[in-house]
């Protein structure tokens, strides 16, 4: 390296930070940058001002405290800059030169002697040379240095300080007072001290050195790191933001879009009301226009004729004049047209319900617990908690946090749902299951989904089981000769069973006989009332409908003269009356207190007499025994669908007969000939069966469910009857 360019770099090696210098008296901070003493001075002069009492370090910001004597004197000198202000001066003209350390002019040095490790003037140089003993020493004339000759002169040894010792080089390292000393101050200052060689000692501390210099390296490593994961950090962060405010952006311009496309709906709207308006209107103008036209040419030549006078034109238009103008006269006259009122009504104003969320919970590291089976039971309470953590994986709780769950029922309905949060980070979330089958389960943190969702739920049905059977075959209380139809009181639990020996046998809810209704001929149907009275149907030529109390006392008479040969009836939660009608082979629903036939219907191209029908959730449910079919209706009597067809497997019927819905909202058909009951959802899918030994040589017919959802099973021969829980 050229000795210009080597100067070039020591001098900016040299330079003090704060004044962009070479550093005079150069003072080290404890975080190890060194600046001019006066520059040190100067900043803490200035932060003392501002009223502070400490000063950072221009480099890297590290806060120290000001010394109370207001100067940083007592700071150690930087030994490398002081050495390289030395040197430096050798180079810069501006700077005091080096002085002779031979002789005591002080005169300006002109060389330097590597072997004396002294600057010499011209005259001790020329000396120096004369000498024998010194002649051959190597000497570096100032004017002529290279960039070796610079960087032995900075590696050159340090020589004491003390008086009288400024010859003797720092050989020594006193290990007591931890400085370095030369061989005069061993003697005299340091005797008895354990000494050490100033190489050996600097090897040994140069380890220490590099051992931290090796942990301030791999920390560096760490926080490089950091670093890189910080700014990887700040991107995405940048990244999510402009995301989503692209997300807004889209979101308001759709909305605007939406806005402007309903705009030109509305305008083309008022357009054609506007055009249909002007044409009733110019309609009516012309109409009236028109008759006035007429009026006043029929005027004008009447008051010609009239102001002409003359007797005989008078008589020969006498006739046609009178009869043109009753004519006239007497024509409907047009009607003004009266616009209808017009209004805009706003409905519903736009309602936005964006807002930007800044938070630091990460949905990617949320999760819900108590989800692993994913299999409930339907109607149970099932509830599973989500926890909310930030992106270390930590729990954290986040008040704006926005959590959205839906719950979905197989049929695609949105469960009600509730959602507690324990402001921890913990969020219970609490359903009810209304039908067997999948659940579909999706969460949304902050409008993104969380991990895993949406998932499945199974939902399982409530299976019944065979509880106890009571009565049995015969003719005295609590035996049957043949049933006709059973119905349970949802007030009581009293269970009617109409028989074919003109009696009702009323019982209690375990089986156990109470009372007896006699009647003039074999009930073909009962049903209880909302208030607890037993509405029986005995036919007959008048076809009356007989009400009686639970305890057995007869009420009143219903003819109803809308009904030809009815069969069956059943009584909807809203106290109509429903019968099956064989006569007209219609579905007849009457009023509450059976006077008025408030509608009729029937299915569509089916030739079959319906056996039974019920009313649940605004539908019709009707069993066709021949048709092997149970028929779907909506609330007006509207034809929607067949459940179930001709068969044996499941979903088909042979003989379907009576039907209840129980609190789960299944149906629930008895399959007669088939020795079976069998389950449905409301929309008309299987869900399972009950069949075995309860039902062989006994096909359920009539079915009942009381308050407390026992299942009640009678069939049509005299066998027990059977309860399920």
């Amino acid at each position: 390296m050229d000795v210009q360019q080597l100067f070039a770099n020591l001098k900016k090696e040299a330079e003090c930070p704060l004044c962009i210098e070479i550093v005079t008296n150069p003072k080290t901070l404890p975080c190890l940058h060194s600046f001019c003493l006066t520059c040190l001075d100067k900043h803490a002069n200035f932060a003392r001002r501002q009223l502070k009492t400490t000063i950072k370090c221009p480099v890297c910001q590290t806060s120290f405290q000001i010394p109370e004597t207001d100067t940083f004197e007592n700071l150690p000198s930087s030994f490398h800059l002081n050495r390289l202000v030395d040197v430096l001066a050798l180079d810069d003209t501006s700077v005091q030169s080096q002085r002779c350390n031979s002789c005591d002019e002080n005169t300006t040095a002109t060389c330097y002697c590597f072997v004396c490790q002294i600057f010499l003037c011209a005259s001790c140089f020329e000396a120096h040379q004369r000498l024998k003993v010194t002649r051959g020493h190597r000497n570096v004339l100032i004017d002529k240095l290279r960039a070796q000759d610079v960087q032995d002169l900075i590696h050159r040894p340090v020589m004491c300080s003390q008086q009288y010792h400024e010859d003797q080089p720092l050989e020594f390292y006193c290990e007591d007072c931890k400085v370095l000393i030369c061989h005069k101050c061993t003697v005299v200052s340091h005797n008895r001290h354990t000494m050490t060689d100033t190489q050996k000692a600097a090897q040994e501390q140069k380890m220490q050195m590099a051992d931290a210099v090796a942990k301030v390296k791999a920390e560096i490593v760490k926080y490089e790191s950091e670093i890189q994961k910080q700014t990887d950090l700040k991107n995405k962060s940048n990244n999510q933001i402009m995301k989503e405010e692209k997300k807004m952006t889209d979101t308001v311009e759709k909305l605007i879009r939406d806005l402007r496309e309903h705009e030109r709906k509305m305008k083309d709207k008022f357009r054609e009301i506007y055009e249909a308006e002007q044409k009733h209107h110019a309609t009516r103008l012309e109409n009236f226009v028109l008759v006035a036209t007429q009026l006043k040419s029929c005027l004008e030549c009447c008051q010609s004729i009239l102001e002409r006078n003359f007797s005989v034109e008078i008589l020969q238009t006498n006739h046609a004049i009178l009869g043109r103008c009753n004519e006239l006269l007497n024509d409907r006259k047009p009607d003004l047209y009266r616009s209808p009122h017009f209004h805009y009504l706003v409905e519903k104003k736009l309602d936005l319900t964006d807002r930007v969320v800044v938070t630091k919970t990460d949905p990617s590291k949320c999760l819900a617990e108590g989800q692993d089976s994913k299999e409930v039971k339907e109607r149970k309470e099932t509830y599973f908690v989500i926890v909310t953590k930030d992106s270390e994986g930590f729990q954290c709780y986040q008040q704006d946090d926005k959590i959205k769950v839906d719950v979905l029922t197989p049929e695609g309905d949105q469960l009600k749902i509730d959602i507690k949060d324990t402001k921890d980070g913990n969020y219970t979330v609490t359903y009810i299951p209304q039908g067997a089958g999948q659940h579909r389960v999706e969460i949304f943190v902050n409008g993104q989904p969380l991990t895993g969702s949406p998932w499945i739920v199974q939902a399982h049905q409530h299976q019944y089981q065979f509880a106890f059977q009571f009565g049995s075959e015969g003719k005295g209380r609590g035996e049957f000769d043949g049933i006709c139809d059973i119905d349970v009181s949802q007030k009581t639990g009293t269970i009617a069973i109409a028989g074919y020996r003109n009696r009702i046998q009323l019982l209690s809810s375990e089986g156990k006989f109470r009372s007896v209704i006699r009647l003039g001929g074999a009930p073909r149907s009962v049903a209880f009332t909302d208030s607890g009275d037993l509405l029986t149907l005995v036919p007959g030529s008048d076809n009356k409908l007989r009400l009686f109390s639970e305890e057995g006392h007869f009420i009143k008479h219903i003819n109803d003269k809308h009904l030809l040969e009815p069969l069956r009836l059943s009584i909807a939660s809203d106290g109509r009356i429903i019968i099956s009608d064989h006569g007209d082979k219609t579905i007849k629903v009457l009023s509450p207190d059976g006077n008025d036939l408030l509608q009729s219907f029937s299915a569509p191209d089916c030739d079959k007499k319906p056996f039974f029908a019920i009313y649940h959730q605004n539908k019709f449910f009707v069993s066709y025994v021949f048709a092997n079919s149970v028929q779907v209706f909506d609330k007006t009597g509207v034809y929607l669908h067949d459940i179930g067809c001709k068969g044996s497997n499941d979903g088909q019927f042979d003989g379907p007969h009576g039907l209840v819905i129980d609190k789960y909202n299944r149906l629930i058909v008895c399959d007669a000939s088939n020795h079976r009951l069998q389950l449905f959802t409301r929309s008309g899918k299987f869900l399972s069966k009950i069949d075995g030994q309860y039902f062989e040589n006994r096909p359920p017919s009539y079915l009942a469910i009381n308050s407390g959802g026992n299942l009640i099973v009678a069939n049509i021969v005299n066998r027990p009857i059977s309860v399920f829980h």
